[in-house]
């Protein structure tokens, strides 16, 4: 548990009004688009296939929200955006949800979300729906290669094809949330709240980076008179709109708050708590009966209090008590508070972009690398993407017992495959020659195909190879014994 205060002044960091950087995907859309003065793309270009575009038929409040992307609904299958990102550079990645009823069912599907292959999120987006709201799911990631995958897993939750509405990713400044390990570990929003505020949600332009502070109000302790604060230079760079509102109380009264609103799963979380007065106040914070930080001193230059990986559980309390000789009582401008997620292996977007098309069920990983491809008798039918053999890592391929067709797509980069069962399929055409000049290969499979041509002496003269043609196929020539 770490805790720290920063206190800093207007001047500090440089403070950009630029438009937001990065890339806007609007989903099931085919015509670029211009919103707010921001240019949104149609999501196609971003798909190696698979999914749906449809059109809602009911009304929406934002353009993005009138069309969708929809994948079946195969559970244990990926559906994967890639998107071209600077590496090492931090991006807020959001991911938007409104149904319109586009299964013909009355509540939602119930899905997965994946980010670079760390598990993000469940999407459940029906309590909102039902009151007829889209739902949206904020992370913090660092792009640690030239691409950022995020991916629609389909589960056995609900048996309804998911879809995605709209996804972003924008850059964010250096110094936001600078205190996380974004190597190792990555943010998933849980809040973000502008406290004493009952208006719509702050976003751009008064947050440069377009994130959402949503109004948390109290009738009874919502205060306005403090909009002379002027607070800029906070590394995480809120707002100063959010700061025009707060919620206090009188010297002898403390402020308690249920916050996050609704209870958090039982994780590690990152809380910033931010704070600006123009008159002088003195308290203390306490969540959940632990003491978070002892006669705070709250003044115009305005400061946050965080922690980098505070234990929740359950339902949060936040406490604020008056501290002893303060002349006014406690006060709140804003709060965020993220899960800090563990980051998964990462698969190389290669690798992704191969894979899209199966299950993951079958997949083995070493490191980043997928070594191992095993969808025995999985009903799998199609083609044989030529983009497997941008999987240079794998060593053993078993697709047999299958509905496969077409050809054999030229396989000689696989430099360490030992092992290739496409047998029981319907692949047609000649065997690649190529095959014989990958020296690792110790097992070759191809009984029961619809192959032609005759068999590449690369095959049949390779020491140490286990090769099977038949039965099956329609060789020119029969093969050696």
């Amino acid at each position: 548990m770490s805790l720290f205060l920063l206190l800093l002044l207007l001047s500090l960091l440089p403070i950009s009004l630029s438009q937001p950087k990065g890339t806007l995907i609007d989903c099931g859309a085919t015509l670029k688009s211009q919103i707010d003065g921001r240019e949104w793309l149609p999501d196609s270009g971003f798909l190696s296939g698979g999914g749906t575009p449809k059109n809602l038929t009911i009304p929406v409040l934002f353009p993005i929200l009138s069309t969708v992307r929809s994948f079946p609904n195969h559970p244990g299958r990926k559906y994967c955006y890639t998107v071209k990102v600077y590496r090492s550079a931090k991006y807020m990645v959001r991911t938007t949800y409104f149904y319109g009823g586009i299964n013909g069912r009355a509540s939602p599907p119930v899905f997965d979300q994946i980010v670079d292959g760390t598990f993000w999120s469940v999407v459940n987006t029906t309590e909102d729906y039902a009151n007829g709201m889209s739902s949206y799911y904020e992370g913090v990631f660092l792009a640690q290669g030239k691409t950022m995958s995020v991916c629609i897993g389909a589960n056995t939750y609900t048996d309804s094809d998911p879809f995605i509405s709209a996804l972003e990713f924008v850059i964010l400044h250096d110094s936001l949330y600078n205190s996380t390990d974004f190597k190792s570990n990555g943010l998933r929003l849980i809040a973000r709240h502008s406290f004493g505020y009952n208006g719509p949600i702050i976003r751009y332009p008064d947050d440069q980076f377009d994130r959402f502070w949503e109004p948390f109000g109290d009738a009874n302790r919502n205060d306005s008179s403090n909009a002379n604060a002027s607070v800029s230079g906070l590394w995480n760079l809120p707002p100063s709109k959010v700061f025009e509102t707060e919620l206090t109380t009188n010297r002898f009264q403390k402020i308690e708050l249920k916050w996050p609103p609704w209870p958090v799963q039982d994780a590690n979380y990152y809380i910033a708590l931010y704070f600006a007065d123009s008159r002088e106040r003195g308290f203390n914070i306490i969540i959940n009966d632990v003491p978070y930080y002892k006669d705070l001193n709250v003044t115009e230059a305005g400061l946050v209090v965080y922690a980098t990986e505070w234990p929740l559980g359950g339902t949060t309390n936040i406490t604020l008590t008056p501290s002893s000789g303060s002349a006014l009582g406690p006060s709140i401008n804003a709060g965020e508070a993220f899960q800090v997620l563990t980051l998964g292996g990462r698969t190389l977007t290669r690798d992704v972009i191969a894979l899209e098309r199966y299950s993951w069920t079958g997949i083995t990983c070493s490191g980043v690398r997928v070594v191992s491809l095993n969808l025995t008798s999985m009903g799998i039918s199609g083609s044989l993407s030529p983009s497997i053999a941008n999987m240079t890592a794998l060593s053993n391929i078993w697709l047999g017992h299958n509905s496969l067709s077409g050809p054999i797509p030229d396989l000689s980069s696989l430099k360490m495959l030992e092992t290739l069962h496409l047998e029981d399929n319907h692949f047609t055409g000649d065997i690649p020659s190529s095959l014989g000049n990958i020296g690792s290969l110790r097992e070759l499979f191809l009984q029961n195909n619809n192959l032609t041509g005759q068999v590449p002496n690369s095959l049949t003269g390779k020491s140490g190879l286990n090769l099977r043609i038949s039965p099956g196929n329609s060789f020119s020539a029969p093969p050696p014994s």
